[in-house]
């Protein structure tokens, strides 16, 4: 059975057995199509299949007559941040983010650098079945090209962001030990923290491509950098996934500072600098609206995916967004998930607090999410959630993106999966036992449901 999964952020999948080179072939004709000329940016994270799947990709634009602007091995944000700087008509990250090594993916993104909208997939997707039918003649074909200054350009832009303070930064002299999983980081985030002044301590930061470990960077695959942030005696730990949109952070004491916290210190950062408003996903901890209201400022909420928050950011003109996944998105930099801009913002803030990872995460509202999944069968999910709906329809109900209800003491959101017969349940409370005896309540909820 194949593995492909096809999203608005584009196709990701098993090589050997999804992600075939007809399937590249396929996908890459109709985005050539969707583009309709001019240049696209490729950029690719360290894995070993991306040699191969940038090669049917790129002469697959050529004979589609796109020139094609290769930046070699760099974050996905950079190749975001290129399409724009480029004046490009499109790009393409070749990434599968956080999966394991057999794993690859196309991100497919827009003239303005952000992934494609779901109109945009849409109108790409129309062109599946005929794009493989016209290509260039000999005469017309592509130009191929490769740009070595992407990494280059983006680190300056980071450190000349008007909110950074390089001399302030420079003067606490952290100590930071970096984790990049030997991914698309090892070319960037060393060099980056180096140039803040900081002392690196380097940990799977070879340019091998081989991810020494579960590349998804959840505490559970992260016990032993946990344990040599303590060893180090380093201020803090710093990981990114393999194509560095996600930031994860660890303390001083080896312990997670927590994904969602990410994003909530970032939130109270740039929101005490300026006041303006910030977009998160429905999934996102409340610890960001919190930290929001006590600075009078307005959150909104979009369905998950970089893509949806990005078009609710514009719409509502929000000077900073995100997901609590890890992903920060700091629009006066580019509107994508970039822990460059996120690692920035960090050090920043400990600079001009003049406090520890620890003492900022301690100081924030403290949540915790619990998260499990139901197999529904053969039932229709759009059913199960009407019937959820049903149940508490009196209650604050956010329909934007499955379910997600608010009550006074915590949330849930409840989400169909798009390529499994399953519903996830995310629940937040104040302690981490109330969470996980929420998450199993509407668990039991939704077996009842299904049982009768």
């Amino acid at each position: 059975m194949s593995t492909l999964m096809v999203s608005v952020s584009g196709i990701r999948g098993l090589i050997g057995n999804g992600l075939e080179p007809q399937i590249i072939v396929k996908y890459s004709s109709a985005y050539a199509d969707f583009v309709g000329k001019g240049k696209v940016i490729i950029g690719r994270d360290a894995r070993i299949s991306g040699e191969m799947v940038k090669s049917i990709l790129v002469g697959t634009l050529i004979a589609k007559g796109l020139d094609v602007v290769d930046i070699g091995i760099c974050p996905t944000p950079t190749v975001q941040y290129m399409v724009k700087t480029l004046n490009a008509q499109g790009g393409i990250a070749i990434s599968a983010s956080h999966n394991p090594n057999e794993w690859n993916a196309l991100k497919l993104l827009n003239s303005t650098g952000q992934f494609l909208t779901p109109e945009e997939n849409k109108l790409m997707l129309e062109n599946l079945e005929h794009s493989q039918k016209t290509y260039s003649d000999w005469q017309k074909l592509g130009k191929l090209s490769s740009f070595e200054e992407g990494l280059k350009i983006h680190v300056e832009k980071v450190m000349q962001l008007p909110i950074v303070d390089l001399d302030k930064i420079r003067k606490r002299k952290f100590k930071v030990l970096v984790d990049c999983v030997n991914g698309a980081g090892v070319y960037v985030i060393p060099e980056l923290l180096r140039k803040f002044g900081c002392e690196v301590i380097e940990m799977n930061c070879e340019k091998t491509g081989i991810f020494p470990r579960l590349p998804e960077p959840l505490p559970e695959n992260l016990t032993t950098t946990m344990k040599a942030v303590v060893e180090s005696k380093a201020d803090m730990g710093i990981v990114v996934d393999p194509d560095v949109d996600r930031l994860v952070l660890i303390t001083e004491d080896g312990k997670p500072f927590g994904e969602e916290n990410t994003i909530t210190h970032i939130v109270k950062y740039v929101l005490r600098k300026k006041a303006g408003n910030v977009v998160v996903n429905l999934s996102t901890t409340r610890g960001v609206d919190d930290v929001a209201n006590s600075l009078n400022c307005k959150v909104f909420r979009s369905p998950v995916g970089e893509a949806n928050v990005v078009l609710k950011m514009k719409e509502v003109n929000a000077i900073i967004g995100g997901e609590g996944s890890g992903g920060v998105i700091y629009p006066e930099l580019h509107f994508g998930r970039d822990a460059l801009a996120g690692i920035a913002l960090t050090l920043q803030h400990l600079a001009d607090t003049n406090k520890s990872l620890l003492e900022l995460k301690q100081e924030l509202p403290q949540y915790y999410i619990a998260k499990k999944k139901i197999d529904i069968g053969s039932n229709n999910p759009d059913e199960v959630m009407q019937q959820i709906k049903n149940k508490y329809a009196t209650e604050k109900v956010n329909a934007d993106d499955g379910l997600r209800i608010d009550f006074d003491d915590h949330w849930v959101h409840f989400r169909k999966s798009n390529t499994e017969p399953i519903i996830r349940i995310i629940t937040e409370s104040k302690t981490f036992e109330m969470s996980e005896k929420l998450s199993q309540k509407y668990f039991e909820q939704i077996k009842i449901l299904l049982d009768k």
